[in-house]
């Protein structure tokens, strides 16, 4: 038990440090633009880049993988919304928004440098599959149901075609595949190069965990909705065993890549939430209150399930 509160312990405590340095120092939230800037484009694609461009492309190639975890999210995104219609009365883009806060966990920030630190290196490319493939999912689905919901935005097939190229030129997205791309070419990036991307990448973590500290602390906070504990508690709690009872009947799979599956599902509710919430003018309160809650219930919840992980509670091995 000492063991895993020595490895959890530093993740949120950074995000604390980042907590109380974004309340008690009143720095405006613009001084954040350059190191979102610095994680979305450069430090997180280059620990996504050099995991998929060290790994056997074979290893890529896992459709049921991609299925169990990305049909996963899509269960818990629409029962998130459902809940919200059902307990907070809300309307149809607000459902939408709150099945983001019930879907999309923080697979950016939190995932990967958890990800590694708990399962080690064999975790990295299930990491990057459920990171590519939720965020090509979600970044389609929101957008285009906002669309339909709302008829005096631009046309759907407009926002199809914007949304696909948001996609497709999205850095981490790019950086993924770019990775598969000199995998599956098995070309060996020059030393001088490839350390490069290895400051970068160690960088990621630790600054990435930072400025979720520091953001969260940032969020306005009124008041608690009514459906903002139930769609947590989905997130947090439903969620892993969803994506349990899926990999099992899909599976079977590498009890490293169940194991990452789960905790990836286990993540609070994605800062991305907020920002998106705020864009689409919908939920946005309750989008606050979900990643801050959310954020702050995941210490425990979070910890839990890694140390279920490591006493092998869910037979994996």
């Amino acid at each position: 038990m000492i063991d895993l509160l020595n490895l959890a312990f530093p993740y949120f405590s950074l995000i604390f440090v980042g907590f109380a340095c974004g309340k008690f120092k009143q720095i405006p939230e613009s001084g954040l633009e350059w190191i979102n800037f610095f994680l979305l484009y450069v430090s997180l694609p280059a620990l996504f880049f050099r995991i998929l461009a060290k790994t056997p492309f074979e290893q890529l190639n896992n459709p049921p993988f991609v299925i169990a975890t990305t049909l996963t999210t899509a269960i818990g995104f629409t029962l998130a919304a459902l809940v919200a219609l059902a307990v907070g009365h809300v309307q149809r883009r607000q459902a939408v928004i709150a099945g983001l806060a019930g879907g999309y966990g923080n697979i950016g920030y939190m995932g990967p440098g958890l990800a590694l630190a708990t399962l080690g290196a064999k975790a990295a490319v299930p990491v990057a599959l459920i990171f590519c493939f939720d965020n090509v999912f979600l970044f389609s689905l929101v957008p285009v149901l906002m669309a339909v919901l709302d008829h005096d935005d631009r046309p759907l097939w407009s926002t199809i075609s914007y949304v696909a190229r948001q996609i497709l030129f999205h850095p981490l997205i790019v950086a993924s595949y770019l990775g598969a791309l000199v995998a599956a070419f098995h070309i060996e990036p020059p030393t001088a190069i490839d350390n490069t991307f290895l400051f970068l990448q160690n960088a990621a973590a630790p600054v990435a965990l930072f400025a979720l500290g520091v953001t969260v602390a940032l969020r306005p906070f009124e008041r608690m909705p009514w459906e903002v504990p139930a769609v947590i508690t989905g997130k947090l709690i439903i969620q892993p065993f969803i994506a349990l009872g899926l990999l099992s009947v899909l599976g079977p799979f590498d009890p490293v890549w169940v194991a990452t599956a789960l905790l990836m599902a286990s993540l609070p509710p994605a800062l991305g939430v907020f920002v998106i919430a705020r864009q689409y003018n919908s939920w946005v309160a309750p989008a606050s209150a979900a990643v801050l809650v959310g954020t702050f219930c995941s210490v425990v919840t979070l910890t839990t399930m890694m140390y279920l992980l490591k006493i092998d509670w869910f037979g994996l091995n």
